[in-house]
């Protein structure tokens, strides 16, 4: 009897583990939705929120944004216009995002959608003898015609920078360990890894007008629903290796 129970208990964990483990992933038109019904033709980036420490992060970041979602099918607003417009109006460093006039956007610049990025990571770190370099973007689509978020995803991308000691022995190597990862971790530039993690995540976005595949990218995977919505937002990481 107790076998019997102990098999059967057995069973029941094994097909838990297969039912966590198999997490299928969705369809763009099972993720998205709302991509679809809306059909987005243009979009306006606004200034990234940052949310690091890195005050050089905003502008540098803005550079990399406007290219990638051109190629994925969509009109971009001129950004460096509309951040000088934004900017003479006070606005730039100032918007309220939390109470943001998204139907004015519509009613000014005729933007079909609002794309808010927010800096969640442009950092260095070191261990012991080991370090890397980390760009995290969340980004959010919001139709300037219901308000809505209509995509939403994560991109994150670590490189790491850590140094080999030349097989160098003892505190030589260790040294040697760690001026070069001192060295590789300075030298590392944000920007090519931030424009990395804008091609990361937009390729789960349903593409726009403007691409080959637009209307045809419906049964395209994409990262399962649940994780886009809260494992943060679909979040996928990629590492490098910079040896």
């Amino acid at each position: 009897m107790i076998k019997i129970i102990k098999i059967s208990l057995l069973v029941i964990i094994m097909t838990s583990i297969s039912f966590i483990s198999c997490n299928p992933t969705m369809t763009k038109l099972d993720a998205f939705p709302k991509m679809y019904e809306e059909q987005p033709v243009s979009v306006l980036v606004l200034p990234p929120i940052n949310e690091t420490t890195a005050a050089e992060a905003t502008d540098y970041y803005t550079t990399t944004i406007a290219e990638p979602l051109a190629e994925s099918g969509f009109y971009v607003f001129p950004i460096e216009v509309i951040n000088q417009i934004l900017q003479e109006q006070g606005l730039y460093e100032n918007i309220d995002y939390e109470n943001l006039p998204i139907a004015k956007f519509w009613e000014y610049f005729g933007a079909d959608a609002l794309l808010i990025t927010k800096i969640l990571k442009w950092d260095t770190s070191y261990y012991v003898i080991g370090g890397n370099v980390t760009v995290s973007i969340d980004f959010q689509l919001m139709s300037t015609k219901t308000g809505e978020i209509i995509w939403k995803y994560n991109g994150t991308i670590q490189v790491d920078t850590s140094g080999d000691s030349g097989n160098a022995p003892g505190f030589a190597g260790l040294l040697a360990s760690v001026i070069t990862t001192a060295i590789q971790t300075a030298a590392t530039d944000y920007v090519p890894q931030a424009k990395k993690a804008n091609i990361q995540a937009l390729q789960s976005i349903p593409v726009g007008k403007y691409h080959s595949q637009h209307n045809k990218d419906q049964n395209r995977k994409v990262v399962e629903k649940r994780k886009v919505d809260q494992h943060p937002k679909g979040e996928v990481t990629t590492k490098e290796n910079k040896n």
